[in-house]
């Protein structure tokens, strides 16, 4: 027969075990109930001729308020530590900085002249912009808060969208109406190429392998292919899209991007491996910038002409809802968003 002593001692040893489970379902649900909440960040919606940017909620799918920013925002961009959300005042040449996840304005950075398009480069020194109205792309010096100039380089008429290569090497820039592309080497901070492209060139997106270059012809029907390996851009071929061919987004499996046909009304997927379209989409009234959603089910994308934020069911390939917005909706970025490679 047990002893009173070993009684007493099973006993205090299933009281700790019963705390110790109780501890763990507790930091189970915690645990849980932020994963979701994780999951549940801002959409942002940039309205460039309101000058403001649209909250979303993604579970409701409602706007829930709008940021007033500057003189037409035209592109969002998170910072590489995802602690902000940089809105490009283009008239009002400031940055807005807003928290992804509360939808706070966080500060506003002026001096910064007419940024159109923003970049930073992967080795996190640089922050680069593209001066769409005034001709010129400025290199700052980044220290993880305030953008400091180094040099500020003439490109000629409308640099538009940049791209920074895996070795943060070369800035590469379209400049949509000369109709050429420009290499700036980051180490001089000089211009060291132009190359003729396609019509109107808009968004450039680079390959993760940094051989590749894709560029969306605005002004035409479809995407170039550039090969940069020897630092000169080759011409590969040309990718039939849609007409209007314009912005880019990583579709998050290292394989495939998306690129947004404006005057098509659709969404090309492009395999990058082989450059053949895989797939495409509907995206209504002129579908312009996009993010995937983290568990790569949905695109959200901003149709221009509709003042709307329209969500694709990537699976069914179809439209499943739509969000009123400001006017001219751009921008489109969430926390809970698929790689960007």
């Amino acid at each position: 027969m047990p002893s009173l002593v070993h009684y007493c001692g099973f006993r205090k040893h299933l009281v700790i075990n019963f705390r110790s489970l109780w501890r763990v379902m507790i930091w189970t649900v915690l645990a849980l109930s932020g994963a979701a909440s994780a999951q549940n960040n801002p959409v942002f919606v940039l309205n460039s001729l309101d000058g403001n940017v649209s909250v979303i909620d993604p579970v409701s799918w409602v706007e829930t308020e709008r940021i007033p920013t500057g003189k037409e925002p035209h592109h969002l961009y998170l910072t590489p530590d995802e602690k902000s959300v940089i809105v490009a005042n283009a008239l009002s040449d400031s940055l807005t900085f807003i928290d992804p996840r509360t939808a706070k304005i966080q500060r506003v950075v002026t001096g910064i002249l007419d940024p159109y398009q923003l970049r930073f480069s992967p080795d996190m020194k640089w922050f680069v912009t593209a001066a769409n109205r005034l001709n010129h792309i400025d290199i700052y010096r980044w220290d993880g808060q305030t953008p400091t100039l180094a040099k500020r380089i003439a490109t000629g008429k409308t640099p538009s969208h940049l791209w920074i290569d895996p070795k943060s090497a070369t800035i590469w820039s379209t400049m949509q109406d000369s109709d050429e592309l420009v290499a700036i080497d980051l180490a001089t901070q000089t211009l060291k190429s132009r190359t003729p492209v396609g019509a109107m060139p808009a968004d450039v997106f680079g390959t993760p392998d940094g051989k590749s270059l894709l560029i969306g012809l605005t002004g035409s029907d479809g995407v170039e292919v550039y090969d940069i390996t020897s630092g000169i851009p080759k011409f590969v071929k040309k990718i039939p899209t849609g007409k209007g061919a314009h912005a880019f987004r990583a579709f998050g499996d290292k394989k495939h991007v998306l690129v947004s046909n404006r005057v098509a009304n659709t969404i090309s997927q492009i395999d990058y491996t082989s450059f053949e379209v895989v797939a495409k989409f509907p995206a209504p009234s002129g579908p312009d910038c996009m993010d995937v959603s983290a568990d790569g089910k949905r695109i959200m994308v901003a149709s221009r002409w509709a003042k709307k934020l329209t969500v694709i069911d990537i699976a069914s390939r179809t439209v499943v809802r739509q969000v009123k917005v400001g006017k001219s909706p751009h921008g489109v970025w969430t926390l809970d968003h698929a790689a960007r490679q």
